[in-house]
């Protein structure tokens, strides 16, 4: 057949999203997200920057493009990688469109036609917390994650606890959370990397007989020894990789017995190529893969097409909420609105789209939809006038 070259490579921020656009002298058109949401213009520019490396190139040269990306310059980091990310997924899109399947089938084909999905709960008061769990039940969810013991409070509040009532407020609302969902949910607890690690190591071991399924960034995330030495003095299992933008940082983890559930972001750590590269490592050390998405429909569909094609997928994100960056709970998925089609849960689970490529497009109105938004940069103050990491 006659290869599809690219013609155009085009950033296109929409709303509090970050896509690309990749389009072949024959007309086809590929879809990627950026999961840079902090930082979403710098991705802009990545990806502008390696447009000039692209057109002109083979659209199906995907591994090819992604190491000359990765090692050009010997520069990398949070903003590359993810601009990296949002393109090698839209090359994985046009290819599958090119040749009329869904990207799982290039990957070795399905290994299941439908993934178990957890919705987000947050909320600033345990008692409206406990009513979206309720809410959430009652539309067939059977795991709900991003739920936050510590509370979803206001960056313009100012934090003060105590050691003992920090952990025992919080460890009495995962207790409360386990009341009210029974053994009919699994609770998949964020810690959003707020606690040090001595805070870890009480909170958890205060938890363990809750069963939560994971506790998620228990500490903060750039140190592999730290977060083993928090591993290997709880009872819960720990997730964590959303802000790893490389593979290597995974391996540092996975050498020190560190996590149990991989959170491989795709629109970060290298798109669909990275992310396979992650689930393999993760394969051979026996730990699961947890697809990390707080994106738009495009993001959950490219790690849908990777959850499809691993053998050591567990669950998926399915972010309701965040809508223009602010902690609210909604009762459909976050970007709903700008693409032809978005998978819905039914009994806890969704199907896996099998379109050709990613299964999902952007609407041809997306940007009048959603006009650019770009998040504030605010942290809450402690009392003594530094910041909190939540």
């Amino acid at each position: 057949m006659k290869p599809e070259i690219i013609r155009t490579v085009s950033p296109l921020h929409i709303g509090q999203f970050m896509f690309v656009r990749i389009e072949t002298e024959s007309g086809i058109t590929g879809y990627g997200e950026a999961g840079i949401w902090g930082h979403i213009e710098a991705a802009a520019t990545v990806i502008a920057r390696f447009a000039e490396y692209l057109v002109g190139k083979r659209a199906f040269d995907i591994e090819h493009h992604w190491n000359v990306m990765h090692r050009f310059s010997y520069f990398q980091g949070m903003a590359i990688n993810a601009g990296i990310s949002a393109i090698d997924i839209a090359l994985w899109d046009i290819k599958g469109k090119a040749l009329g399947v869904p990207i799982y089938e290039l990957l070795g084909g399905a290994c299941r036609t439908k993934a178990r999905v957890y919705g987000h709960i947050y909320d600033s008061t345990i008692e409206k917390v406990l009513e979206e769990c309720r809410r959430k039940m009652d539309m067939g969810f059977t795991a709900f994650g991003h739920i936050n013991p510590f509370l979803d409070e206001g960056v313009d509040k100012v934090y003060f606890k105590t050691h003992i009532k920090k952990m025992e407020d919080a460890i009495e609302n995962v207790k409360k959370m386990r009341a009210v969902v029974g053994d009919k949910v699994d609770l998949l607890v964020e810690l959003h990397r707020r606690l040090t690690p001595a805070e870890a190591i009480t909170f958890c071991n205060g938890i363990k007989d809750t069963c939560p399924m994971l506790v998620e960034d228990p500490i903060r995330p750039e140190n592999a020894d730290a977060m083993a030495r928090v591993a290997d003095r709880i009872a819960v299992p720990i997730g964590t990789g959303e802000r790893f933008s490389t593979i290597y940082e995974f391996q540092a983890l996975l050498s020190r017995n560190a996590l149990e559930y991989a959170r491989v972001d795709v629109a970060v750590c290298g798109g669909i190529t990275g992310a396979r590269k992650v689930a393999a490592m993760a394969e051979a050390h026996h730990v699961q893969v947890v697809p990390h998405n707080p994106l738009s429909p495009i993001g959950l569909a490219a790690c849908l097409q990777v959850a499809a094609a691993i053998p050591n997928f567990a669950i998926q994100e399915y972010s309701t909420g965040f809508e223009a960056g602010v902690f609210e709970t909604t009762a459909t998925h976050l970007g709903s609105d700008i693409v032809d089609y978005v998978p819905l849960p039914k009994d806890g689970f969704v199907d896996i789209p099998s379109g050709p490529g990613l299964g999902v497009n952007l609407v041809n109105n997306a940007q009048e939809i959603r006009p650019a938004l770009v998040q504030p940069i605010k942290m809450r103050p402690h009392r003594d006038g530094f910041v909190v990491d939540q």
